[in-house]
């Protein structure tokens, strides 16, 4: 059996289920070898027992990273951690902030994603350096998290598997002629679920 580790360990291996409720990149520690740590843990909220799907409650969190759904209901779901995610997922293929742009960041990869456009919204200090099915999953799995209501989100299981997935087709391509991966193959199993502190 695999060990579940930070978000997917908070939402699937602890009963009652613990959900973050402040999920961004500052709350992510990276080490040395870019190994991250979940960090921040002042705003987590534990369900009242193991089969509740949400908690009823007052929102906090940090803005541009906080679930649109849990804002208008106060109702609190482990699906409020993955829209956060989501959002830090983007951030991480775009290398651009949330909370810090004019525009909304969300919606402008959505208006790229739809006129098929993902090239022009990976980080451009990759260069096209890139498999860009990879690139296509990876932002079609963001989209997913940030989803307006959080029945059309994924679990953080479900991100795990995926960006895993994603990893393993990039170390594939690794070394091969005119191969455009290997500088998306950052430790993305660490980065998705990192070691509680």
């Amino acid at each position: 059996m695999q060990q579940k580790v930070g978000l997917v360990y908070l939402h699937h291996g602890c009963k009652p289920p613990i959900v973050h409720r402040d999920v961004k990149p500052s709350n992510i520690l990276l080490n040395q070898v870019f190994q991250a740590k979940l960090a921040d843990f002042g705003m987590s909220k534990a369900f009242a027992t193991e089969d509740a799907t949400h908690v009823s409650m007052v929102v906090v969190g940090t803005h541009g990273y906080l679930d649109p759904e849990y804002y208008l209901t106060n109702w609190l779901t482990e699906k409020s951690d993955v829209y956060s995610f989501g959002v830090v997922l983007l951030e991480l293929i775009t290398s651009r902030r949330a909370t810090s742009e004019d525009i909304n960041m969300i919606e402008r990869v959505k208006s790229m994603v739809a006129q098929g456009n993902v090239n022009n919204l990976v980080d451009p200090r990759l260069e096209g350096r890139f498999n860009i099915n990879t690139a296509w999953k990876v932002v079609e799995l963001a989209i997913a998290c940030v989803s307006h209501t959080s029945i059309r989100r994924p679990t953080m299981n479900n991100v795990a598997m995926e960006l895993k997935n994603c990893l393993q087709v990039e170390k594939a391509c690794d070394g091969k002629p005119n191969n455009q991966s290997g500088y998306l193959s950052f430790n993305v199993e660490s980065m998705i679920s990192p070691k509680a502190r």
